[in-house]
């Protein structure tokens, strides 16, 4: 299945943000005029296996599934997009409900 084809048929929300995470973001690309966005993804790391990243993005990748809320763009990385599904995004706290576990230093999750 794939993120996009799950959001048609209304299987699951976009990632949102909270008014937080919204005006955060807007405060750190008005520095930075040349970025498009943020880019979420996951990786492997820590002792339950993921965590997440966070990166300035010039434009959507090929791949890339775009969230637009009060004018700021967030791109989801395309390994990320099923992991990431329907989790809420606060400064810069990720709410997730899909996870079964996290290490004990908070650093990493599992699915």
């Amino acid at each position: 299945l794939s993120w996009s084809l799950l959001r048609e048929q209304g299987a699951v929300t976009a990632l949102t943000l909270t008014p937080s995470a919204v005006n955060k973001i807007k405060q750190l690309l008005k520095d930075k005029p040349e970025q498009g966005g943020v880019k979420v993804g996951v990786r492997s790391r820590g002792y339950n296996g993921l965590s997440y990243t966070l990166e300035y993005t010039k434009a959507k990748g090929d791949s890339d599934e775009e969230v637009v809320q009060d004018r700021v763009r967030v791109f989801i990385e395309k390994k990320a997009q099923l992991t990431l599904l329907g989790i809420e995004m606060d400064y810069f706290v990720f709410n997730n409900p899909n996870i079964k576990g996290t290490c004990g230093c908070g650093e990493s999750f599992n699915i």
